[in-house]
């Protein structure tokens, strides 16, 4: 029972992010991208029954090919004149040759046929891993410009960061679902390979988890800075933006700086 994903049970999860997202921040550009998530999951779950289903016409068609194809190949020694008597050892290494020849090529024709069913499969799982990719660098250009830094500027100073500046704890929400939503998106794009043993397939899953598992360590980067100054208040007022530089105290949006926050000394 829980020894494979299950489509239903990620789609329901994806509503809930949704719901979640415009209660937080309605009418927000998030907001509307966990909507399109969300329709993208639930294409996913079309694709993968889609993907499930058997098509007979190709299955009937290949089959039918290799069997009449086996068949040419046995009737073919019976059918076709062979010399008894060998001339030479040139003779006998060019009919090795030939014989090996045809095997390779029947053998190739078997493996056409036989993975004929599954590659229009693959050309639409590859398509939609492709979307998937660009949904994840949608996700990522929603977070870029929410730096940490900016909730340690006092609200009177002008923050062209951030359209809307928001707190900490909503910073906090805002990076977690961005996170969140680019979960669901692996696990959206682990459900191709889950249902199609595809080489190409599972090199594409792979990419897909690997970008969404590099973008969500810069997010989580991002949420720890915000747990340091919510441990250390103090930091706001040493975190200020001074006109000709950063202070040697404040934390960047890469952390630089977090370890001389937590170490006193």
């Amino acid at each position: 029972m829980f020894r494979q994903l299950d489509a239903d049970q990620i789609c329901t999860t994806a509503e809930a992010l949704q719901r979640r997202v415009d209660g937080r921040f309605p009418g927000s550009g998030l907001g509307r991208v966990a909507g399109e998530l969300l329709a993208v999951a639930r294409e996913t779950q079309a694709r993968i029954a889609q993907i499930r289903r058997p098509h007979w016409a190709l299955r009937i068609a290949a089959w039918g090919s290799i069997l009449a194809l086996a068949a040419i190949t046995i009737a073919a020694p019976i059918f076709i004149q062979v010399r008894e008597e060998v001339t030479g050892i040139f003779d006998l290494l060019q009919g090795l040759e030939a014989g090996v020849n045809n095997l390779v090529f029947v053998a190739i024709a078997v493996w056409f046929l036989y993975t004929f069913e599954s590659r229009p499969k693959r050309k639409a799982a590859l398509a939609a891993l492709h979307e998937l990719r660009s949904i994840a660098h949608i996700i990522d250009m929603h977070q870029l410009a929410k730096d940490p830094e900016d909730v340690l500027t006092p609200r009177g100073e002008d923050v062209s960061t951030l359209d809307h500046p928001i707190g900490r704890f909503e910073l906090s929400r805002y990076l977690d679902y961005c996170s969140e939503m680019l979960s669901i998106t692996s696990k959206l794009a682990a459900l191709y390979a889950q249902d199609l043993n595809d080489s190409m397939v599972l090199d594409a899953v792979d990419a897909v988890e690997t970008l969404t598992g590099d973008l969500s360590a810069k997010i989580w980067q991002k949420i720890m800075i915000l747990d340091v100054i919510t441990a250390y208040p103090g930091l706001r007022r040493a975190g200020r933006r001074e006109p000709h530089g950063s202070s040697p105290d404040t934390i960047g949006s890469d952390g630089s700086a977090a370890h001389s926050i937590i170490d006193p000394s």
